[in-house]
Formats: structure tokens, C-alpha cells, sequence
């Protein structure tokens, strides 16, 4: 991850843990709405620098990181 990935990823976890504090959630559902809400400004954020910058800060999404193409990456009983 980039420097730019890391902060970003950090404001989204500060912003939703800053509005959680706030509603104080009472069930999953709840929450959920405040982390997309999180996760929202984290986006946007993201987006405003990719315009200014003219740079993608990085091309894949959540879900492509998580897939593992690479066979060394499978993990193997110890």
C-alpha cells in the first residue's frame, strides 16, 4: 500500500469510529450505515485527490486486493 492508501484507509476507520462515538449504534444495522457512512468520506476524499492530482491513487478496489492469484500465496499447513 501506498502512503496515500494508508491515510485514506485510516481517515475511513477515524471518521466511522468519530460518528459511532456520536450515534452510539445499537444493532448491526446501525452500525453499518455509520461505516458506509465512514467509508463515504474516505471516497470522497479519495476522489478530490485523484482530480486535483491527476493520478489514480491506486487502481484496484477491496475486492481485487482481497483475491490471491499467486499459488505461494495459498497457505499450507505447518
Amino acid at each position: 500500500m501506498t502512503n496515500l492508501e494508508l491515510i485514506i484507509n485510516m481517515l475511513a476507520e477515524a471518521t466511522t469510529t468519530e460518528f459511532s462515538t456520536k450515534n452510539n449504534p445499537q444493532n448491526l444495522q446501525e452500525s453499518a450505515v455509520i461505516a458506509n457512512k465512514g467509508a463515504n468520506v474516505a471516497k470522497n476524499a479519495r476522489l478530490e485527490i485523484e482530480q486535483q492530482g491527476g493520478k489514480v491513487i491506486s487502481p484496484k478496489n477491496a475486492k481485487q486486493l482481497g483475491k490471491r492469484n499467486d499459488p505461494k500465496m495459498i497457505s499450507e499447513p505447518l
